[in-house]
């Protein structure tokens, strides 16, 4: 999905297919949510079968679809590509189950990958993005795509105690189970290609659930064991709700991290004076994960159904209609995000919904925050410069916003020894803002390209002091 500016002209927001996953391959939905967020934030949609949904842009909306269950149900459907099809694993997978079971399932993970629970496993993150961040010897073109990838596969499996050849294959299904109409992953059809993933999935965690009822033990961390025997609620888990959260858990983690990777560099080449001030102060990598969370908004949107009728910004949602939230549209609403259309990894307010909101906030956000934190930390430090080296290809999906092929180039960085820190700015100094362009050369004037206008010069100018918070974050950490 291209993301630009919209300008001035009118947009009819019906011009661009919300529906079409090949819109999102060959366009830009952007300019029509603008336009949906200032004159038609409840829009409606029928297709040529029939099929009809709503669609919410604001992020006000979005959080209010998201984060009331008792409005909004989960258990007909959370994706897109679902409508009309109902959810066979409603009440059993933990995306596809409301309150309060949602809280029995999900309870449980939460203490393995959260906190305290987390902490075990954090330098496996950190070994896993320094194995597979391997950029090539200098002007070697590198698809980045491809490499970010690798990374959540890599965590996730050691996570989970799978095996570590498996890698690629359950990639691939993964894939095909989240963007079934993209061309990398179709198979004879849409419908073909996610009913050969589910096959290849379910049948892959029932046989890795066989092995460990039959006595194996991983060396490590292992949350398919996990889940055969921790309770959930006053019971264990059923195998089959082991299967359908082993097999959610895995495509959380490899449908969006990938592509926060990917979208969050190609940022950086579009506005490469970001770049030299997070390397001139590495502090600033948080801020910049934080950022590209927002900017990419790699889980695009989720569906729900109503369950009355319910008044949200522009009219009236009715009892039984599906609901699109687009969270790409709700992290750019001018409402809570200043000048949203420039990438600023200084952004000191970033309320961004990148993880969802309400009992459905991502499971995973704290490993997945991990592990941008950890491939960010090794870039920064390694890599100079990154250039562009080819057009990307983005992925064909109205569920994941993506890229499946980034052609790059990098240039080394040349340092030896560790980044110098400077103190904080004396009394005085200017803003935050004011004192990052001084190192990037952005200025306002960059906002209304999508690019900053930073000088040719790449020595950094200054050392800026700023690392931006959470503020917002629907975890509640």
């Amino acid at each position: 999905m291209r993301i630009s500016v919209p300008g001035p002209e009118p947009v009819d927001p019906a011009a661009f297919d919300l529906f079409d996953p090949e819109s999102y391959a060959t366009g830009d939905p952007h300019p029509a949510w603008a336009a949906m967020r200032a004159h038609a934030p409840l829009h409606r949609q029928e297709l040529p079968d029939g099929r009809e949904f709503v669609s919410v842009t604001r992020h006000a909306d979005v959080c209010r679809v998201l984060g009331s269950h008792r409005e909004f149900t989960s258990e007909r459907g959370s994706l897109l590509q679902q409508l009309g099809q109902g959810e066979a694993a409603a009440g059993k997978m933990l995306v596809a189950t409301d309150p309060p079971r949602h809280g029995e399932l999900r309870r449980p993970l939460n203490r393995m990958l959260t906190g305290k629970g987390l902490d075990a496993s954090r330098e496996l993150v950190r070994e896993a993005a320094r194995a597979v961040f391997r950029p090539p010897a200098d002007g070697e073109v590198w698809d980045l795509a491809a490499c970010a990838a690798e990374l959540p596969m890599a965590v996730a499996g050691a996570l989970m105690g799978l095996p570590p050849g498996d890698g690629p294959r359950l990639l691939k299904w993964t894939g095909m189970a989240a963007a079934p109409q993209d061309p990398a992953f179709r198979v004879h059809s849409a419908k073909a290609t996610l009913a050969i993933a589910h096959h290849e999935l379910f049948t892959y965690f029932s046989e890795q659930v066989r092995v460990r009822e039959n006595g194996f033990r991983a060396e490590g961390p292992d949350l398919v064991r996990y889940l055969m025997e921790v309770p959930a609620g006053d019971a264990p888990l059923s195998r089959e709700e082991v299967i359908l959260n082993c097999y959610s858990l895995l495509l959380g983690a490899n449908a969006t991290t990938p592509h926060t990777v990917s979208g969050t560099v190609m940022a950086l080449m579009e506005n490469p004076g970001q770049y030299r001030l997070v390397r001139a102060d590495p502090s600033l990598v948080p801020g910049l994960v934080e950022e590209g969370l927002r900017w990419t908004s790699a889980a695009g949107s989720f569906l729900r159904h109503a369950v009355t009728d319910v008044e949200l910004s522009g009219g009236t949602v009715r009892a039984g209609e599906a609901v699109a939230a687009w969270v790409g549209s709700a992290n750019r609403d001018e409402r809570v995000f200043t000048r949203p259309y420039r990438f600023d990894v200084t952004r000191s307010d970033n309320r961004h919904i990148a993880f969802g909101f309400g009992p459905h906030y991502c499971l995973g956000a704290a490993v997945a925050r991990l592990t941008l934190n950890a491939f960010f930390a090794e870039a920064v430090e390694r890599v100079e410069e990154f250039e562009p080296a080819g057009e990307p290809v983005h992925l064909a999906s109205n569920f994941i916003a993506g890229i499946t092929r980034l052609p790059v180039r990098v240039r080394s960085s040349s340092r030896a020894a560790p980044v110098r820190r400077t103190a904080a700015p004396p009394t005085g100094a200017p803003p935050t803002e004011a004192r990052a362009a001084a190192v990037t050369g952005e200025s306002d004037e960059g906002e209304r390209h999508g690019v900053d206008r930073a000088p040719t010069d790449r020595r950094t100018a200054g050392d800026p002091r700023h690392s931006p918070g959470r503020s917002g974050d629907p975890a509640g950490r």
